[in-house]
């Protein structure tokens, strides 16, 4: 991804549909997060945010002692946790379930987490059908392509997109009414769910002291998708633990409000294992699948762990003024905006897709509007300084650090400095075209790549300081 991302760069950017798309989208979710978080509202939004923001810590910084006690109250329950270090594990899993239990189909709720693993992928690669039941992760589903927007993975798309997919995908005629599209999609899912062998969600939360896994939502599939089949499977990340039921409610107020300007979501449901006896639903299997993927690796880091403290609200993506002009798709991996700048380098290496620390103005609005505090602005500082690192271990930026190295001087020499505007206005080339004519070292392989992304207009005819003498 990281050799072609300019190039979807510059299709997404002259795109005017899809800006409009993607600043529509946004623009709602920033405004109803405004209203929702509003003075008279929430009046103790800050101390809730900072509340969260040292629970997460706490739990983050004594991790294994609530793996031990989550693993200990799920078991309790009737259930089983599955520790995984990567997407391998989790697919071998499942698969190895469900030949063991005659299982085809499969029905998911909407999980970043599962998208992280590929885990759809991987199961139809067995002959396992792995069908999505979020509106958006279905159409998208449907269109192969991987979320745009963490919790809006649809967001890029319109209803006539939505249209021509289930004409093309479901063999329907044409339908470009929303409400009409919903109720055709849940015709098909309601079957998907009547016949489904297992159900597998995600979670946002995993509450260590009683093992409930809570899900948050708003169409109530995932509701279907726990109870409906006889196996329940929840695949979430180590780092969604917390402490105590107590605390969700910090969490609760934060999340939907940060999300999608809700005061609560619709559903929030708290799953405690296989039904009990005398209960006349829910699944007879229960199993809680804790991965790794990577987050270990940052825990050895006290600053940058707190990357771990991400609730998935998306907010970041929403306020940050490059994912809204680059969209989703520009990023290499499922996740995008400043989350994703920050998350996949510390993941996958800052070697893969260096750039992504570098797709951020550094304007601070992520971290604003962060319902955990998460100093993302410092984080990318951080991983900016990574990738110079490893690009000097790797003697990839000698020209570029020559080039900053002479626009240092350049700069703690006033007087050189203006004699160089003197000369550039006097010798360099006009006009709108004048960079094809433009001096031998503006043609240097990374200064093309450099200029590849940015304007550098021709020189003015007299500088500023010339202007303001005459004045």
């Amino acid at each position: 991804m990281a050799a072609n991302h300019p190039e979807k760069l510059s299709t997404t950017l002259a795109d005017a549909n899809l800006q409009l798309a993607i600043y529509a989208g946004t623009g709602r979710l920033i405004d109803h997060r405004k209203n929702a978080i509003a003075g008279d509202l929430l009046p103790d939004y800050e101390d809730l945010r900072t509340h969260a923001n040292l629970l997460k810590k706490h739990t983050i910084d004594n991790l294994d002692y609530y793996l031990e006690q989550v693993e200990q109250n799920v078991a309790a329950h009737g259930g089983k946790v599955v520790f995984c270090n990567d997407g391998t594990e989790v697919a071998d899993f499942i698969l190895n379930l469900a030949k063991q239990r005659g299982a085809k189909l499969i029905v998911k709720s909407k999980s970043m987490t599962t998208e992280e693993l590929d885990l759809n992928e991987r199961l139809e690669h067995h002959d396992l059908e792995a069908v999505e039941t979020d509106l958006g992760e279905y159409i998208i589903q449907l269109a192969g392509v991987k979320p745009y927007h963490i919790v809006a993975p649809a967001l890029h798309m319109t209803r006539y997109d939505v249209a021509d997919i289930f004409t093309d995908k479901l063999g329907i005629e044409r339908e470009v009414v929303p409400e009409k599209q919903t109720m055709i999609a849940r015709a098909v899912l309601r079957q998907k769910f009547l016949a489904a062998d297992i159900g597998i969600t995600g979670a946002n939360f995993v509450v260590a002291d009683s093992g409930a896994v809570v899900v948050v939502e708003n169409e109530g599939n995932a509701r279907l998708t726990s109870s409906a089949p006889k196996i329940h499977i929840a695949v979430a990340g180590i780092e969604k633990l917390i402490p105590r039921a107590q605390d969700l409610s910090v969490f609760l107020k934060l999340l939907g409000r940060s999300a999608t300007g809700q005061a609560l979501t619709s559903y929030t449901s708290f799953l405690s294992g296989p039904r009990r006896q005398g209960e006349v639903d829910g699944p007879e299997e229960f199993y809680l699948i804790l991965v790794d993927n990577g987050r270990t690796k940052l825990l050895a880091d006290p600053d940058r762990r707190q990357s771990l403290y991400c609730i998935r609200c998306g907010a970041c993506l929403n306020h940050c003024p490059v994912y809204r002009k680059i969209g989703g798709h520009s990023y290499p991996w499922v996740y995008s905006g400043p989350i994703g700048a920050v998350i996949t380098p510390q993941f996958h290496g800052v070697g893969k897709d260096p750039w992504l620390p570098f797709a951020s103005s550094l304007c601070g609005a992520c971290a604003e509007v962060c319902p955990v505090k998460i100093d993302i602005p410092k984080l990318l500082l951080d991983l900016r300084a990574d990738v110079t690192a490893h690009k000097k271990e790797q003697g990839e930026s000698k020209m570029e650090r020559f080039a900053f190295q002479v626009f240092a001087w350049v700069m703690r020499h006033p007087r050189v400095y203006a004699l160089g505007g003197r000369v550039a206005a006097a010798f360099g080339p006009k006009g709108g075209e004048w960079l094809s004519s433009a001096p031998w070292f503006l043609n240097v392989a990374p200064v093309r790549g450099w200029l590849s992304q940015r304007d550098l207009p021709p020189p003015a005819a007299k500088s500023f300081r010339q202007i303001w003498r005459e004045r």
